[in-house]
């Protein structure tokens, strides 16, 4: 919380001063954003941003810094403070106040719609669940991918490829490449049977190994592989066969 409404005040940078527009092109966070994307940005480069201008002697993202240190470099403590609050940190008008205030609220917003409309996975028997809308009554066969944050959460179900009643091509290239793009942490991989027959073949023995392994090489394990049929399913997790 602030106490006493005294804060640390910015203070006149020592030595030579380097505006944000003197810096190396690449080092600029509107630039840096639009090459390498949000995610390589820090907090302080991002609040930059959206703070637009620093004051004297101190950039947009040093004046970010600032607050940031006096919130314990905490983003869920910054996104307490209200209008008013930021206002007594010298060079923060209204104006950027509010615009922090509101990316705060944003990012609030999402999570907690994320939280709540993204299922978790807690075992095979949720796949089975989450899946049966996608494989349900299909008479082809198709092999999907889940793609799950670190707590299990599901980010993304991609169809990976479909294509006649007895077996279809499997790209492990195009598999980890979604699985990347979305930033998983973990991989399901789900096919149909379209006999209605759940015991995996020999194929679908070599390709889960062969998909293990490379995700092993990535740090991006696969932790199931699900064999949907009408009423019944394989589960490779369940087996004790995801070596």
């Amino acid at each position: 919380m602030l106490r006493n409404n005294k804060l640390p005040q910015p203070q006149p940078v020592q030595g030579f001063y380097l505006k944000i527009q003197d810096w190396a092109k690449e080092d600029r966070p509107r630039e840096k954003l639009m090459q390498q994307g949000a995610r390589a940005l820090t907090d302080a480069e991002l609040i930059g941003i959206l703070l637009g201008s620093g004051i004297r002697n101190m950039s947009a993202v040093n004046l970010a810094q600032l607050i940031l240190k006096h919130h314990n470099h905490d983003l869920g403590e910054l996104s307490k403070r209200s209008v008013q609050e930021l206002q007594k940190f010298r060079g923060i008008g209204e104006a950027k106040a509010i615009t922090i205030v509101s990316a705060m609220e944003l990012g609030r917003r999402r999570r907690e719609r994320d939280g709540l409309a993204k299922p978790r996975v807690n075992s095979s028997k949720d796949i089975y669940q989450l899946m049966r809308m996608e494989l349900a009554d299909k008479l082809i066969e198709e092999f999907w991918v889940v793609l799950l944050t670190r707590a299990n959460y599901v980010i993304k179900k991609h169809l990976v490829s479909s294509g006649g009643s007895a077996s279809l091509a499997v790209d492990p290239k195009v598999i980890f490449k979604v699985a990347l793009d979305h930033h998983a942490a973990g991989v399901i991989l789900v096919h149909n049977h379209p006999s209605n027959n759940p015991k995996p073949s020999q194929f679908d023995i070599e390709l889960t190994d062969r998909l293990i392994r490379g995700g092993k090489t990535l740090e991006l394990p696969v932790l199931d592989h699900l064999i949907f049929a009408e009423d019944s399913y394989f589960s490779f997790a369940d087996e004790h066969l995801l070596i």
